[in-house]
């Protein structure tokens, strides 16, 4: 037992530093808070707070975790796109039943999601969301997959690719260096670099 509990101790024993912090929270908040602002016009307040805690657990990956494979622009983007069209076919099939309904719909999604190599854990709320959501989520049908579900991936994308290529410590997506064109766009150039 107590070697079991030792193995956590491992688990994120090097500090991040501030400015990590800093650019995540940054992040995290302008993608939220461009979301909500976005959508909040169709979607009722019940809705609305069930798409944001979807992406909510996507901003954690692409601003806080930008070198997971999860949060990739693949797995972020294909991930809510493909688990919507799950989710929505789902309902479909088994709307008379949420009980069935939603564990089809989120267990389908991960398979989908593993089979396309899309894999982002926000989509399994993604295609629930489909589910369980008000009559006006299952109104929209298909369309859930274009607004919210695709606008809100890509909100999320577009931000993450200006917030976390701001500083030269951060780079999104994984091996792909755009913040040297952002921060220094003439070669020698070196200005304001130290701000960041």
């Amino acid at each position: 037992m107590k070697t079991f509990f030792k193995q956590f101790k491992k688990i994120n024993t090097e500090p991040l530093e501030r400015s990590n912090i800093i650019w995540s929270w940054i992040g995290s908040f302008v993608g939220i808070l461009s979301i909500a602002l976005f959508h909040r016009g169709v979607l009722g307040d019940e809705d609305l707070g069930l798409v944001i805690g979807s992406f909510g657990a996507s901003a954690v990956l692409v601003y806080g975790a930008i070198h997971s494979p999860l949060a990739q622009p693949r797995n972020l983007i294909g991930g809510h796109i493909l688990s919507a069209i799950v989710g929505v076919i789902s309902y479909k099939l088994f709307f008379d039943n949420l009980l069935l309904c939603s564990a089809f719909a989120v267990a389908t999604s991960i398979l989908v999601m593993q089979l396309t190599l899309t894999l982002h854990p926000p989509g399994g709320a993604t295609a629930l969301i489909a589910v369980l959501g008000s009559e006006n989520i299952h109104e929209l049908g298909f369309l859930y997959v274009l607004y919210p579900v695709a606008t809100g991936a890509f909100i999320l994308f577009i931000i993450a690719l200006l917030v976390n290529n701001i500083s030269k410590h951060r780079h999104y997506p994984d091996g792909v260096k755009f913040n040297k064109f952002i921060i220094n766009p003439k070669k020698g150039s070196k200005k304001n670099e130290d701000m960041f």
